[in-house]
C-alpha cells in the first residue's frame, strides 16, 4: 500500500478488532529519520527505540537525526546514502531499528496478529528489515513483486539468528558470478539472546503456476498465499504473453491471467484473494471458493488511521463523493516494468513534468559494468545518467520516481532545489472510485467502520 500508508496505526486499529494488521515494509529507514526529523510528535518513535534489544544503536540513530522541534519551515530532510550491496553495519542496524519499532508499535498493548509485507523486487534492505521485524515478534511475512523462494529458508536461519543470504539479481550478461546479500545477526549481539519466533510465509501470487513452484521449491515452508488480481492497487503483475494495451493505454488482461483455484487448492495451503475484495459480496464469494478470507487495501487505505498525508486524504475522498475519481494501470509510471496503479482527479499533482532526480534510489537496480563491478541505475533517474550506464532511453519514457512520489504522499515530501515540495503521487486499487457508496454521506470512516462494513454485512 504505497510507502506508510499502511503504517504501524492502521496495523494496530486493524488487528486490535481481530484481523490481521499488515505494516508496509518500504523504505521504512527513510520513514522513521525523516519522522525523527519531524520531532517524532507524540514520542512514538523514542518510546518504540528504547525498546530496542540490540545496545547502543537507538542512540546512535537518535543523535544523527532527531530534531527535538522538529526542521525549520522550508529546509529539507537529510538524506540516507544510497545502498548497494555491501551494507554498512550501522546501516543494517537502522534498517533493523526502523523494521523493530514499526512492528513493535503496531503490536503495543494488545495481542492481535500483525504482519510485515514486502516487495521481492527491493532486495538490498530485505534481510535487516525481517531480522529487524522478527525482533518486534511479528506473525506473518508477506512479499510480492518478484518470486521470493529464498525467503522462507532466510527466515528459518534468522530466527535462530544464523548467518542469512539472498542471491541478488542483477541486469546483464548471464555467466557472472553470484552476488550474495548477507546478514550476521550474531555481529550485532554482545551475546546472542534465545531463538525468535519464525514468523508465518504467504507470497503474493497472481498465477497458480508460481503458487506451486513455491510450494514445491522454496528454500523453506511456505504457509500459505495471497492470490492478487490486477485490479489491486500498487504494482500488479503483467498479461500473460505480449503486452497489448487497450484505448486508454492500458494494459489488457485476458483469460490466461485469471487465477486456476481448482490447482492452488490442490495445494492444500489457505490462501486468500485480493483485489477487488472490498465488499462483502467479495468476502462470501472469497469463503464459498475455499478462500480463508481476503485482503483489503483500498477501503482502509483512506480511513482516518491510515498514513495518506490528512490534507490529501481529505482531497481524495471530497473527489470521490463528487464522482470524480478514477485509477489508471499505467504500463509506464514504475521504473520497475510492472504495471503500476495511480488515482487520477482534477487538480491532483503532477508528478510527470518533475526534475528527475535519484535521491532515494529504492527502486535502483544492480548491473554489471564492463570492467565487471556493479553499478546501480533505475529508469526514472535522469535519462543521460540511465543511458550513461548502458540503460536503452526508451525505457525511460513516462517512468516517475515512486520513491519520491510516494513518501510525498504520506506526508514527507522532500524540498527541491527551486524551494518546493515534492509532489505526491498516490496509488490505489481500483475500489477507490466505489468508495463514495461506502462513505454514505460521511466525509471520514475509521478502520473499524470498514471491519464492522464487510463482516456485518457477509454475515447476512
Amino acid at each position: 500500500m504505497g510507502v506508510a500508508v499502511s503504517d504501524w496505526r492502521l496495523a494496530r486499529a486493524v488487528s486490535q478488532r481481530g484481523q490481521l494488521g499488515v505494516v508496509s515494509g518500504t523504505a521504512l529507514d527513510t520513514v522513521f529519520v525523516r519522522r525523527l526529523q519531524d520531532g517524532d510528535p507524540g514520542g512514538h518513535l523514542r518510546r518504540a527505540a528504547a525498546a530496542f534489544p540490540i545496545r547502543g544503536v537507538a542512540a546512535d540513530v537518535m543523535q544523527r537525526y532527531y530534531l527535538p522541534h522538529g526542521r525549520p519551515p522550508g529546509t529539507r530532510y537529510r538524506l540516507l546514502p544510497l545502498m548497494r550491496e555491501r551494507l554498512t553495519r550501522a546501516r543494517e542496524a537502522l534498517i533493523a531499528l526502523a523494521a523493530f519499532a514499526e512492528v513493535w508499535l503496531a503490536k503495543e498493548g494488545h495481542d492481535g496478529l500483525v504482519g510485515l509485507n514486502l516487495l521481492t523486487k527491493v532486495q538490498i534492505p530485505t534481510l535487516p528489515t525481517l531480522y529487524g521485524a522478527m525482533l518486534a515478534d511479528v506473525d506473518y511475512v508477506l512479499m510480492g513483486a518478484g518470486i521470493p523462494k529464498e525467503i522462507p529458508g532466510a527466515l528459518d536461519r534468522l530466527a535462530r539468528h544464523e548467518p542469512a543470504t539472498l542471491k541478488l539479481d542483477i541486469e546483464g550478461p548471464a555467466g557472472q558470478p553470484d552476488v550474495l546479500l548477507s546478514l550476521d545477526p550474531r555481529v550485532l549481539w554482545d551475546a546472542v539472546p534465545a531463538p525468535l519466533h519464525r514468523p508465518r510465509f504467504l507470497p503474493i501470487v497472481s498465477s497458480h503456476s508460481l503458487a506451486t513452484l513455491l510450494a514445491r521449491k522454496a528454500s523453506g515452508r511456505v504457509d500459505g498465499f495471497v492470490i492478487e488480481g490486477p485490479v489491486a492497487g500498487g504494482h500488479n503483475a503483467p498479461p500473460r504473453g505480449p503486452l497489448q494495451l487497450d484505448d486508454h493505454g492500458e494494459p489488457i488482461y485476458g483469460e490466461r491471467d485469471v487465477v486456476d483455484l481448482d490447482a492452488i487448492r490442490a495445494l492444500g495451503l489457505p490462501f486468500w484473494l485480493a483485489g477487488g475484495t472490498g465488499h462483502p459480496a467479495q468476502l462470501r464469494t472469497a469463503q464459498a471458493l475455499g478462500a480463508a478470507g481476503v485482503q483489503v487495501g483500498t477501503l482502509f487505505a483512506w480511513c482516518e488511521e491510515s498514513g495518506f498525508a490528512p490534507g490529501l486524504k481529505n482531497e481524495v475522498l471530497t473527489h470521490a463523493v463528487r464522482g470524480q475519481l478514477s485509477v489508471r494501470t499505467d504500463p509506464r509510471a514504475s521504473p520497475t516494468g510492472y504495471p503500476f496503479k495511480v488515482a487520477q482527479w482534477p487538480g491532483a499533482p503532477d508528478t510527470t513534468g518533475r526534475e528527475r532526480v535519484c535521491d532515494l534510489g529504492v527502486l535502483r537496480m544492480p548491473y554489471r559494468m564492463t570492467d565487471g563491478r556493479l553499478g546501480y541505475r533505475c529508469a526514472g533517474e535522469p535519462e543521460a545518467d540511465y543511458v550513461r550506464k548502458g540503460g536503452a532511453l526508451e525505457d525511460t519514457v513516462g517512468r516517475q520516481c515512486l520513491c519520491n512520489g510516494l513518501t510525498a504522499a504520506e506526508g514527507q515530501p522532500q524540498i527541491r532545489r527551486d524551494g518546493t515540495p515534492e509532489p505526491a503521487l498516490v496509488t490505489s486499487g481500483d475500489d477507490l472510485e466505489s468508495v463514495a457508496g461506502f462513505l454514505r454521506g460521511r466525509s471520514h470512516y475509521t478502520a473499524a467502520d470498514v471491519i464492522d462494513y464487510l463482516l456485518d454485512s457477509a454475515a447476512h
